[in-house]
Parts: C-alpha cells; sequence; structure tokens
C-alpha cells in the first residue's frame, strides 16, 4: 500500500503504530481490571469474572485457560495457587473475554446512530530528528462513523485486520494520510 512507512525511526522520529495506539484507547475504554493478576484480589477478580456463568466459562475455555474445574475451586479458595505460566493464561483469558463482552456496547458508543465519534491523532514526536529531515506534520481531528471492522478486529485481538481497518479510516484524512501512521496518540471517547 503506498505511504506506507519501511524504514521508521532512521532519523531519529518516535512514536507507535495508529492501530496500536487505537488499541491502547479501546482497552482504556474497556476498563480491565486495576488490580495485577499477581495480587490475590486481582487474581480472585479475574477468576470470579471468568467462571460467573457456563458462558464465560465457555468463553475462557476457548480463550486458553484449560485447567480442571477442581483446579479452578482450589484456585478460588486460595488452598492452591497459580503458576506464572496459569498466570498469564488467566490475564490473556480475561482480557480476551473482556473484549469480547464489551465489544458491541463499544461498537453502539462509537457509532452514536450514524453520527459517529470524534478522533484526534497527535503527530509523532520528531524533536531528535535534524532540521532538514523534518516534516510538517500536525494534529489533525476528524470524525469516524463506522467503528465495526476496528472493534471486530480488536476484540478478535488480530493486530494486521486492525491496522488494516485503521487504514482504512486514516484514508479520509486526504492525501498524507501515511503521515499518520505513526503517532505519539490516538484520543477519542465513548
Amino acid at each position: 500500500m503506498p505511504e506506507r512507512n519501511i524504514d521508521f525511526g532512521t532519523y531519529g522520529a518516535r512514536g507507535i503504530k495508529a492501530h496500536e495506539a487505537v488499541a491502547r484507547q479501546l482497552d482504556t475504554l474497556a476498563g480491565y481490571i486495576a488490580t495485577p493478576v499477581t495480587a490475590r484480589r486481582g487474581l480472585l477478580a479475574r477468576l470470579h469474572y471468568l467462571t460467573r456463568t457456563d458462558h464465560a466459562l465457555n468463553a475462557a475455555r476457548e480463550a486458553g485457560l484449560t485447567v480442571t474445574g477442581r483446579t479452578l475451586r482450589a484456585w478460588l479458595e486460595g488452598r492452591r495457587a497459580p503458576s506464572r505460566k496459569n498466570l498469564e493464561r488467566i490475564e490473556a483469558a480475561y482480557k480476551t473475554v473482556r473484549r469480547h463482552n464489551v465489544a458491541r456496547y463499544l461498537l453502539g458508543r462509537l457509532n452514536a446512530d450514524g453520527r459517529g465519534t470524534r478522533v484526534e491523532i497527535h503527530p509523532l514526536n520528531q524533536s531528535q530528528v535534524p532540521r532538514p529531515r523534518q516534516r510538517i506534520v500536525e494534529y489533525r481531528s476528524f470524525n469516524v462513523r463506522h467503528w465495526d471492522r476496528v472493534i471486530q478486529a480488536w476484540a478478535d485481538n488480530d493486530t494486521q485486520a486492525l491496522d488494516d481497518a485503521w487504514v482504512e479510516k486514516i484514508v479520509d484524512l486526504g492525501s498524507q494520510w501515511g503521515q499518520y501512521e505513526y503517532v505519539t496518540n490516538v484520543g477519542f471517547a465513548a
């Protein structure tokens, strides 16, 4: 695709891929449990979230939490503690289930009955780039009306699909949309 950066950061520019910033903002809107999984309180909160219904437990098993019911009960009762590998699986399963649970809500909020949501793009940081090599890149804002593909890719944790869906949205910025492939931040609220 034209306008894609091949050697980003060669001259000192700093930033992250725009779709990563979008995923970060969506994660913030999803409202994950703040206490880390390594703390007893955080572990119990995640386990209760993943085991409160049969649907949630099935989704957790599909997401990679493949321990027996007996082991889950032992963890919940505090008789045993999960290994580091199982803590990582619990965290990954929790995030996957949470993303799927809030995706429909976020989609409705961001689409806003066809009005869409205002998005602000803060350009990459060029403070370390030598003056002759700096681009003129400015703060931009625009309205995104259809978030379906972006939310679906985020809920599925598919970074390539999220990148493609986000590029489809920023093409609306005009001929210089490639300047916003890397950014310092992408902001929006639901």
